[in-house]
C-alpha cells in the first residue's frame, strides 16, 4: 500500500483524486458554498495579508482564464449549484439570438475590488474581532466626559496668605 493512499469504509484503496473529487462534487450546500472563494490580486493581498476570500454579490473582479479572459465587471450573482459566479457583461449567444448568462468558476477569476457594505466582512479581512466597530462608524460627535472638580491645595495658600499677613504687619 502507498504512503500517500488510505483506505476506504470498504477497505479498498482511495487514492487522493479519487477523495479530492468527492469531496468538491459530492459536497453538501454548506461546503460547497464555502469552496466558492477566489484569490485576491496584488493590492488587496498587501492591504490585507490574505491570500484568497469568499466572493460576494457586489464585488469587482477580473477573469484571468478562460473564453472571457481579461474582462473586468462587478459580480451579479452567485450559483453555489453552478459551482460559479456571473459577471456583469459575460454573456453568451444562442442561435437563435437570446442571450444567456454565463456562469465562471471562481479559481478563473481574481478579487480586484471589495463591496465594502458588509462590515463584518471587512473586519474579518482585517483580522479584526467580527463584531468590532470601525474608526469610520463611531459617530463623529463626542460627549465631553466632565472631569471631577480640581482640588485646591489647602496648605499652600494658607501658608501664601500667612507670609502676605506677615509682610503687611
Amino acid at each position: 500500500m502507498a504512503k500517500s493512499c488510505k483506505s476506504g469504509k470498504d477497505g479498498g484503496i482511495m487514492n487522493p483524486r479519487k477523495m479530492r473529487n468527492h469531496q468538491i462534487y459530492y459536497a453538501n450546500m454548506q461546503t460547497a458554498s464555502k469552496q466558492l472563494s477566489c484569490s485576491l490580486s496584488k493590492d488587496l493581498r498587501k492591504k490585507y495579508g490574505k491570500r484568497s476570500a469568499r466572493v460576494a454579490e457586489g464585488d469587482t473582479v477580473k477573469i484571468i482564464r478562460g473564453e472571457f479572459t481579461g474582462i473586468d465587471g462587478k459580480v451579479t450573482k452567485i450559483s453555489v449549484m453552478n459551482r460559479g459566479v456571473n459577471i456583469e457583461g459575460v454573456k453568451k449567444e444562442k442561435i437563435k439570438g437570446e442571450k444567456f448568462d454565463v456562469y465562471v468558476h471562481t479559481t478563473n477569476i481574481i478579487l480586484t475590488a471589495l463591496d465594502s457594505s458588509d462590515k463584518w466582512r471587512i473586519n474579518r479581512l482585517e483580522g479584526k474581532k467580527a463584531t468590532a466597530e470601525r474608526p469610520q462608524d463611531k459617530p463623529k460627535t463626542e460627549t465631553k466626559k466632565e472631569s471631577p472638580p480640581e482640588k485646591k491645595d489647602t496648605k499652600a495658600q494658607t501658608k501664601i496668605k500667612s507670609k502676605k499677613e506677615e509682610v503687611k504687619e
